[in-house]
């Protein structure tokens, strides 16, 4: 009777045991997901209905309930890594981070030896919270343990593009590309070769992608590009020289950039003008040329920090003209030269104004106006683009300021006649419109002067000017 008495406790003890080995897991499982309730034991559920259902929740694409699943699952059998990997993943897809990393915690410790993918998931949830140092420090773990990581690879590549580490990334498709040579991974590693200035290995995988997979969307996508970069590379590979030679001279930088607009490669001119924002920072050429290929990229945000506005007027090509870039850089040369003068800031705000960039106009002309007050052309400019940028009573102002400074110039009375019309003083804008017509005669006076006259009722007045503008439109023998 002892001995049984014995046994029973020996096995009262195993009992104890086991069930606090189970406990122990399913508490740390508990307080690692957050699950809430009655805790389900392993016996309550089978664990093959329950890999049925995830298997058809995952057929329908049911998130929650493939969430949900995943959890008893890896309740009843932490071991099973598949599943945790399935949980992780889900709710990293679903944006909920602070679980994933929860359930990353909980997986690593329950899994021992842990399994290497733990780590591509923490970079793949390091860099949905955009810490990048991290995320690339998980996905080279990773890699370390297994080379073969092909989605690893890419992340890693992507990362490195990001942060313009192009030889880097363009390794890393290399080594993609040794495991499964794809239309889209050769259109990627191409697009490296373009920011390294690798014109040739460029042109040599855009031709292997279209040979190989010309119906890829990415490839049929980039190949008109390409082609169309090709016409320019000759003139491109000539700036590379006078570069390589002349490193400093922000005119050829800028004439690279522009060439690369023309073949639409927006990132690459957005480089090159950066580069010269940074030789040369009081310049606007490259302030307009940035905007430009910002507004190309669809960063109208960030070309709006440069303060270059989305109406940035286009030619028939879809580029800011070659006119407007050679005379803006033709003014930034002059106020570069002439840095305590006025007058060649008051030149650039009027090259800017041409360009629908009134904010940098009116930057440049209060920069003149300091050095010069009494500059009537200063103050004309900051009239323009203070009216441009709604601010139509300081605009009066500084009109008013232009005529009295130069009253022979009638462009300045015709702006002050314009302003005045549209704040409906009708019989002030007859006035300053006379002035400019007794200075010089012009049609668009004389249209401005007719229209005021009839909003007034001076019907014959304004037959008079309609009359004497039909004339100046005839041509003279």
């Amino acid at each position: 009777m002892g001995i049984s008495i014995t046994l029973k406790r020996h096995a009262a003890k195993r009992c104890l045991v086991n069930f606090g080995c189970f406990t122990l897991a399913t508490f740390l499982i508990s307080g690692l997901l957050g699950f809430t309730g009655v805790l389900l034991h392993a016996g309550d559920e089978s664990l093959a209905v329950l890999r049925n259902q995830l298997e058809a929740a995952e057929d329908a694409r049911d998130n929650p309930a493939i969430v949900e699943l995943s959890r008893r699952i890896v309740e009843a059998d932490p071991k099973d890594s598949k599943t945790w990997e399935t949980l992780a993943r889900k709710q990293l897809e679903l944006d909920d981070q602070g679980r994933c990393a929860t359930t990353l915690d909980a997986w690593q410790t329950l899994v021992q030896p842990w399994p290497k993918v733990i780590d591509d998931i923490r970079g793949d949830l390091a860099n949905a919270r955009k810490d990048y140092k991290s995320a690339e420090q998980f996905w080279s773990s990773y890699l370390a343990k297994n080379a073969a990581a092909r989605d690893t690879l890419e992340k890693l590549a992507k990362l490195s593009e990001a942060s313009e580490r192009f030889r880097d990334a363009a390794d890393l498709r290399t080594r993609a590309l040794a495991q499964n040579e794809t239309g889209a991974g050769l259109v990627a590693r191409a697009n490296d070769y373009l920011e390294l200035r690798a014109w040739d290995r460029a042109f040599a995988d855009i031709e292997k992608a279209n040979t190989i997979e010309p119906s890829d969307a990415a490839v049929k996508d980039s190949l008109p590009r390409f082609e169309l970069l090709k016409k320019f590379v000759p003139r491109i590979r000539f700036l590379d020289a006078q570069i390589a030679k002349a490193p400093d001279a922000a005119l050829l930088w800028l004439d690279r950039a522009r060439l690369f607009t023309l073949s639409e490669q927006p990132g690459l001119a957005l480089r090159d003008c950066e580069h010269v924002m940074k030789l040369a920072p009081g310049r606007m050429r490259p302030r307009i040329q940035s905007g430009e290929a910002l507004l190309d990229l669809g960063r109208v945000d960030d070309a709006a920090k440069l303060d270059v506005s989305y109406d940035l007027p286009r030619d028939n090509c879809k580029h800011v003209s070659e006119e407007a870039l050679r005379a803006l850089g033709s003014a930034d040369e002059t106020v570069l030269k002439n840095p305590d003068q006025a007058e060649p800031l008051a030149v650039r705000a009027k090259t800017l104004r041409l360009i629908k960039q009134y904010t940098l106009a009116l930057a440049d002309a209060r920069i003149a106006l300091k050095l010069d007050p009494g500059s009537a052309s200063a103050h004309f400019e900051a009239a323009n683009a203070l009216e441009s940028l709604g601010c139509s009573r300081e605009a009066l102002a500084h009109a008013e300021r232009a005529t009295s400074l130069n009253p022979q110039d009638p462009v300045a009375w015709y702006y002050r006649g314009l302003l005045e019309a549209k704040r409906a003083n009708f019989d002030a804008a007859i006035r300053y419109l006379s002035r400019s017509l007794t200075i010089r005669e012009s049609s668009e006076a004389l249209v401005e002067r007719e229209r005021c006259a009839r909003r007034l009722g001076g019907m014959a007045d304004a037959d008079v000017d309609a009359q004497r503008r039909k004339l100046l439109s005839v041509p003279q023998e």
